[in-house]
């Protein structure tokens, strides 16, 4: 079979419209599969007791403050517990009240088992509601983005599932304490 301008102006369109049908069948399968956000289940809440923060003042990169914890529980559908004392967060606060948190303490369930935890986080409002929440006043917790990432370590092999997966904290600061959801990204 001879080739002519025409049988190639035909195979060419006919290969065009083959890859516009393969594309529009792509975009549309990808578009009825939306990717879906993953499932959060509560692992646990922790109310925790902690000191005067101790302001060592303006430093390199914001306000350090010291914020030591004294005790406090926890408590989950699979875990119980008491926050061990000792523990402190190191916040590094900006002039506008953006603060980073770096949160270091112990939690002993009621079996005796020992979870240390590293809490990294960040907390934020408009200046008005961080400078009272800073003076130690009450403030509705509504008002400030508090948000954390932990990260849990233990060796007891029934709570291996902390180590395991990746939570994510919503906080709520008080004058006298701290409230943290920790939620388990399914």
């Amino acid at each position: 079979m001879p080739v002519t301008a025409r049988s190639i102006v035909t195979a060419a369109l006919l290969s065009t419209s083959t890859l516009l049908f393969a594309f529009a069948a792509c975009a549309q399968t990808s578009s009825s599969s939306a990717p879906q956000p993953p499932k959060l289940t509560l692992a646990f809440e922790m109310h925790v007791q902690v000191a005067q923060p101790v302001d060592l003042g303006e430093v390199t990169h914001g306000r350090r403050r010291i914020v030591e914890i004294l005790g406090g529980t926890f408590e989950g559908p699979e875990i119980k517990g008491r926050v061990v004392p000792g523990g402190a967060d190191w916040q590094m606060i900006q002039p506008d009240g953006f603060s980073e948190l770096d949160t270091r303490y112990s939690l002993e369930t009621d079996q005796g088992e020992i979870i240390y935890v590293q809490n990294f986080g960040i907390r934020h409002a408009p200046p008005e509601v961080m400078q009272r929440l800073n003076a130690g006043e009450s403030v509705d917790p509504s008002l400030v983005y508090f948000r954390t990432m932990p990260r849990f370590e233990t060796s007891s092999p029934r709570l291996q599932w902390l180590v395991r997966s990746v939570f994510i904290g919503t906080g709520e600061r008080y004058p006298d304490g701290v409230k943290i959801q920790f939620w388990r990204v399914e």
